[in-house]
């Protein structure tokens, strides 16, 4: 039987306790963002509205906190929103960066970099699954990495949008996109640390029984 983060000697994320609730304004923020993913790709590359994607973006960006923070305040954690709040994360991430790289707005180099990070996150994940461990809570350097990149993006695309605003925006949105990917890159490490740690308890475990 998989092991939650809280039962493998890890709190959870939120420091509440979470339920198995679904029907939550958390979760429904965390799915109205989900949906904005497929809008956010249809508007950029189907039909060039690229002002309209960069406030899609933009709203997708600034709510990242804003289901975790009602989930705490109304006492609303779940289990689903702890797996949504993380999968929209990257699905904005993931989608963003494919889109972007399409339409030339970031060097491929960019997203080979944080795409490689995911493998590797990825790989971590399936060890774990394998020892029994559910997935590990998310880390504040990976919130603060998150966001860098969410913000980053949308100040991106202006500055390809909007060639008045270009040297200003591409400026601000270049550096917190670097700033992103080193702290996502450091997070991901953390994980790293924190999987290998778990597995080499299971299997200490499996040889002292």
């Amino acid at each position: 039987m998989s092991r939650r983060p809280a039962e493998a000697g890890h709190p959870q994320a939120s420091g509440d306790t979470a339920t198995g609730r679904v029907l939550t304004l958390p979760n429904l923020i965390s799915f109205l963002r989900l949906l904005g993913v497929p809008l956010f790709l249809y508007l950029l590359l189907v039909v060039h509205a690229d002002v309209a994607a960069v406030v899609v973006l933009a709203v997708g960006g600034t709510t990242d906190w804003v289901d975790g923070w009602i989930a705490r305040r109304l006492r609303q954690v779940s289990r689903l929103g702890e797996l949504l709040d993380p999968l929209a994360d990257r699905l904005y991430i993931l989608a963003t960066l494919v889109a972007f790289t399409v339409r030339e707005v970031v060097p491929w180099q960019f997203t080979a970099a944080l795409l490689a990070r995911e493998l590797l996150l990825l790989a971590s994940l399936a060890v774990l699954r394998r020892f029994g461990y559910g997935p590990p809570p998310v880390h504040y350097v990976g919130k603060t990495a998150t966001f860098l990149l969410l913000a980053a993006f949308p100040t991106l695309l202006l500055a390809a949008a909007a060639p008045g605003a270009a040297a200003v925006a591409g400026a601000i949105g270049w550096a917190l996109a670097w700033w992103g990917l080193v702290l996502y890159w450091v997070a991901g490490a953390m994980y790293v640390i924190q999987a290998s740690r778990l597995v080499r308890a299971a299997r200490g475990a499996g040889r002292a029984a």
